[in-house]
């Protein structure tokens, strides 16, 4: 019989429904599970134990008082289902770290509750903590000054990506079934790739990000999950808008599981694995994968186009100055900047520098490049890439505090493919399926146009019915060894 943890996320909410599992017994599983596994991959920086056994004895009550509700579980698809929230997200009254030492005993207040960790909250979710994130989610990797290095559970010495890396190692390692993630250039994607598990970076203004604003449009908040279905349903709880939002983009008429179970037709799917940064050469097993991937997808009955790279040298150095402010947007208080890293530091001031100005014109130039990519996209159903450039790198070989300019121009390197689809908006999945030599996994991308999650995912569904190599419901490849 399988342990509670094999389950996937819609496997676990309905066997919590139907009284097959309890709340409480499934909690108390994943708290086990962190309390033993967790110091050695990094997933979790604040576990609320306590919190987590309190929201699952709720769950158990309210599913005694719904017992026969077909309308109770629609409202909390996911009652009683243990999740993390990225350490990133303010959920009030527990410590919120931002990734940053100088954030290290902030507790968020009352009032604070982001509508996201609220939507998880009305869908039934059990909190179990707050995922590793590095400071305030801005590099590509998940190595910070106060926790520990995230790392792949395939292979603890090689690190499990950013900046969602806490929030995808959990997911891999069986310490969550799904997780919430967010992804402004690549930030979900990439960590999924180095964990080998689904991540979904969703279209621009598809989920909300109030109570605050979005002033550069790349950043949104995304579902982590061990298959497209879980990636899908969890999707479908994040994606309710809030008055005022910037970009909103409308409720789709049937819900994101749905489409995984529509077949998608015979699809038209371009594909480009050259990096439009100059000097970037992906390896060869991520290439091996990308050419796997095609023929399956081709053996599916879908046409593959070769295209040239959309975007050209240059076109994305917008984004540097863009993610600078970003950066220098923080709040941290003045007699604390000397606790953040170097990164950090190095972003903040080039963001100090820029003027109103500068700015604007970065984010002009930005746009025009997302609208290269858009328009290159346009002409196909899906479009196919690595997702990442390289196979997961050790822990510390992206990180350079001696040369924060190295180490951003290193990041970008091991990531050229993913931050684009942030600068246009357009909705990206990252899939795990490949596998290199020694059982690294190897995540190939599939994107497509504004608002088209659905066609993404029906696409992502269908392959990966065709790639699986494990026993359901683990889905695309062998588990770690953790697991």
């Amino acid at each position: 019989m399988a342990e509670a943890h094999e389950l996937g996320m819609i496997e676990q909410a309905r066997a919590v429904r139907d009284g097959a599992l309890s709340p409480v017994e499934l909690t108390e599983h994943y708290l086990r599970r962190i309390e033993r596994l967790d110091g050695g991959i990094g997933a979790y920086l604040t576990v609320t134990a306590d919190r987590a056994l309190d929201d699952a004895r709720h769950a158990e009550r309210q599913i005694l008082r719904e017992r026969s509700d077909e309308e109770a579980r629609r409202r909390a698809p996911l009652l009683g289902v243990p999740l993390p929230v990225k350490d990133l997200d303010a959920v009030p009254g527990v410590r919120c770290t931002y990734g940053s030492a100088a954030f290290a005993g902030h507790i968020a207040p009352e009032g604070s509750e982001s509508r996201l960790v609220g939507l998880l909250r009305r869908a039934g979710a059990v909190l179990t903590g707050k995922t590793n994130t590095p400071e305030f989610g801005l590099p590509a990797y998940t190595e910070s000054a106060v926790g520990p290095p995230a790392r792949s559970p395939y292979a603890p010495e090689r690190g499990a990506g950013g900046s969602s890396g806490g929030a995808a190692a959990a997911v891999a390692a069986g310490l969550a079934p799904a997780a919430q993630g967010s992804d402004g250039g690549g930030s979900i994607r990439i960590p999924a790739s180095c964990c080998g598990i689904v991540g979904l970076k969703p279209s621009r203004g598809r989920i909300s990000p109030a109570p605050g604003g979005d002033v550069s449009g790349l950043a949104t908040a995304g579902p982590l999950a061990r298959t497209v279905r879980d990636a899908a349903a969890l999707l479908d709880v994040m994606c309710a808008q809030a008055p005022g939002d910037p970009m909103p983009l409308a409720a789709p008429q049937t819900p994101f599981l749905a489409a995984c179970d529509r077949e998608p037709g015979r699809l038209r799917i371009g594909r480009w694995a050259r990096p439009d940064v100059p000097g970037v050469e992906v390896e060869p097993e991520v290439l091996a994968v990308y050419e796997e991937t095609s023929a399956a997808l081709a053996g599916l009955g879908h046409e593959i186009v070769d295209v040239e790279q959309p975007l050209r040298p240059g076109d994305r150095d917008a984004f540097t100055p863009v993610w600078a402010v970003l950066a220098a947007l923080a709040p941290v208080p003045r007699e604390r900047e000397a606790e953040l890293l170097p990164l950090t530091r190095w972003l903040r001031e080039q963001g100090r520098a820029a003027s109103g100005l500068d700015y604007a014109r970065a984010l002009d130039a930005m746009q025009r490049a997302g609208r290269r990519l858009a328009e290159a996209v346009a002409p196909y159903d899906a479009v196919l890439t690595p997702t990442l450039a390289r196979l997961p790198v050790p822990v510390g070989a992206l990180r350079d505090d001696g040369d924060p300019a190295a180490d951003f121009d290193a990041q970008v390197a091991f990531t050229p493919f993913t931050g684009p689809w942030n600068i246009a908006g357009l909705p990206a999945v990252s899939l795990p399926v490949g596998w290199a030599d020694g059982g690294l996994p190897v995540g190939m991308m599939l994107g497509a146009a504004h608002g088209a999650e659905g066609r993404l995912l029906a696409l992502a569904a269908q392959l990966e019915a065709v790639c699986v190599t494990g026993a359901p419901p683990w889905g695309w490849g062998p588990r770690p060894e953790i697991w």
